[in-house]
């Protein structure tokens, strides 16, 4: 293989950058490193050297450092080198150290592209990378995505070296005279990819000697059916799925029509956190009782009689916001409420068309209200009088009267003086607490609810 011209006809093909476009080659010392950063010396593309040292390899990882910064000296080209506790990194944010060196390496590389140091990032990435990447991904059960493994452009990372496998960038660095140094860990069988590396493609390749040239061939093939499969579940998504703020409502009936079922469910859950192995799960809500509901670590999927209803999880940070007199707005989890002290004026200018305004506002005596008030969730057990009713009624009762879905009550918050409820949010207001004539004074209460959500009861 001519590398050279395979590089530049791979550029091209994939419009992976324009001549002038400036790049950062991640460059850790290694031979696929070095060979990106030669072709891109040979084929005239202005670059800079970016190096991560993660200090997991002791003096090793210095050698690395130092070896860049004279690859660096070398091509004449700019250098940034960054040290990372990546140890520490990863014991804080419970990460592998793999995972952790990665989400450290790929923030600093969009540091230095957010300061102009370059447009695109250029990792050296390479075929038989990709092909470890596929096997990894179909035996964790990523789906058809994973199949299509790396790509050529993601954002401002390119890969410009997946059409080379590792023999041909061997070759061409010994060819080249080129220098470069070994990391010890890529030894090591206790990382993943090296066990796939090291163990399972050589047991593969014994039966079918071209396995890796196979596999690494078919992914073009699986980038282009996972755009036709993508295309037909965006087409169904947008069919079943209706947005209401922050909640997705999937109508049942319809979902059950829906083809192939089990691919659909998993498709609609993915971006919300749901795995593979919650789809079955997923399936059996469709013919649960209503309040049945599935979690991953950031949703929960409930049924809700016709509906199935895809929601963050609630949180517990917050739930009681002590609300002072003289406070002009409190914010809470659905929005804020705006509290105003108003005179009616007395009998005489009584203006009931003024006070009347909606279940998103409530006009209470201001006489009869204690401070501080406490706007929190409902609970089981919650009572009050409901506006012209002289008996109790639970809340649980009120929102049956009211049919409130499962989905409704969860968002109820009510406020409350004295462990006495003054106003169930957005719904009714105690009779104890209405403005009656010969009330000179009203405390006025509105729920502002935000922009991009759809919180009111339906």
């Amino acid at each position: 293989m001519d590398l050279l011209q395979s590089f530049h006809d791979f550029i091209r093909k994939e419009k992976l950058f324009a001549e002038d476009d400036r790049l950062l080659i991640a460059v850790s010392g290694g031979v696929d490193s070095v060979v990106l950063a030669e072709l891109c010396h040979l084929g005239g593309f202005p670059f800079a050297i970016a190096h991560c040292n993660f200090g997991l390899r002791g003096d090793e990882s210095r050698r690395d450092e130092e070896f860049v910064r004279q690859l660096a000296d070398r091509y004449d080209c700019k250098v940034w080198v960054k040290a990372f506790d990546t140890l520490a990194y990863a014991g804080d944010h419970r990460l592998s150290v793999q995972a952790a060196a990665r989400e450290l390496r790929y923030a600093w590389f969009g540091e230095l592209i957010r300061a102009g140091h370059a447009r695109f990032v250029a990792t050296a990435h390479h075929a038989d990378d990709n092909v470890e990447t596929l096997l990894m991904n179909f035996f964790k059960g990523t789906g058809i995505a994973g199949l299509r493994a790396m790509l050529p452009r993601q954002g401002i990372l390119l890969r410009p070296l997946l059409f080379a496998c590792r023999a041909d960038i061997e070759g061409f660095a010994r060819q080249r005279q080129l220098a470069w140094v070994e990391d010890s860990s890529n030894s090591e069988d206790k990382y993943t990819r090296n066990f796939f590396r090291h163990q399972l493609i050589p047991l593969v390749e014994k039966a079918y000697p071209t396995a890796l040239t196979n596999v690494a061939g078919n992914i073009p093939r699986f980038r282009e059916i996972e755009l036709i499969y993508r295309k037909a579940v965006e087409q169904q998504k947008r069919r079943l799925l209706e947005f209401r703020g922050e909640e997705v409502y999937i109508p049942i009936l319809k979902l059950k029509q829906a083809e192939p079922l089990d691919t659909l469910l998993y498709e609609i859950g993915s971006p919300y956190g749901f795995s593979p192995q919650q789809t079955e799960a997923f399936a059996r809500l469709l013919d649960s009782p209503s309040g049945k509901y599935i979690v991953s670590a950031t949703h929960r999927i409930l049924k809700d009689r016709r509906w199935l209803i895809i929601s963050p999880l609630v949180t517990k940070a917050a739930a009681i916001v002590p609300v002072e007199e003289g406070d002009g707005e409190v914010a809470f989890e659905h929005g804020l409420l705006r509290l105003e002290k108003m005179s009616t004026g007395g009998p005489e200018q009584w203006d009931q068309t003024r006070l009347d305004q909606g279940p998103k506002v409530a006009l209470l005596s201001a006489a009869d209200i204690r401070y501080p008030l406490l706007l929190r969730r409902w609970k089981p057990g919650d009572y009050f009088y409901p506006l012209g009713m002289r008996k109790k009624k639970k809340l649980s009762r009120f929102f049956i009267d009211n049919k409130l879905s499962v989905a409704d009550k969860e968002k109820v918050w009510v406020l409350e003086a004295g462990k006495r409820i003054l106003w169930i949010v957005g719904h009714r207001i105690d009779d104890r607490f209405k403005v009656a004539r010969g009330v000179k004074e009203v405390l006025r209460i509105e729920w502002v609810q935000p922009r991009n959500g759809d919180d009111s009861a339906r």
